[in-house]
């Protein structure tokens, strides 16, 4: 199990850099409701309705986990670390899953790749 992170979805499904990456694992990815805002929010932004496109996520292979509270307290535990990155809620959250399950967290951006948090952090974009 692998935890996405709102770049990385809308990587996929967008078909940008890295999509092929998140699709291999498509399967066997959770994303946390708060990311999943966050990708609904891009397509309302863009004209789209995203009561559609949730109906479509939630008919596809990936496991939707509400925000807990647990998740909440690990996003606030680890600002202090992440702060030097700037990392939003949006991000810490999807670390927060991963941490919760200690699984691996995937990501579309880089600066990811700096954190030491004892869980797994993938990019998905090439260098």
């Amino acid at each position: 199990m692998i935890a996405l992170d709102a770049s990385a979805l809308l990587a996929f499904l967008f078909r940008e850099p890295g999509h092929e990456a998140v699709a291999d694992v498509l399967e066997r990815a959770c994303i946390s409701t708060v990311n999943l805002g966050e990708v609904l929010g891009r397509f309302a932004r863009d004209g789209h309705d995203p009561v559609q496109v949730l109906s479509r996520l939630r008919a596809s292979p990936l496991e939707i986990v509400p925000f807990l509270a647990e998740h909440a307290a690990f996003s606030a535990a680890i600002l202090p670390r992440t702060r030097h990155l700037g990392l939003a809620l949006g991000d810490r959250a999807c670390l927060a899953l991963a941490l919760a399950r200690g699984i691996p967290a995937w990501t579309a951006d880089r600066a990811w790749t700096a954190l030491d948090l004892g869980i797994s952090v993938h990019c998905i974009r090439k260098l």
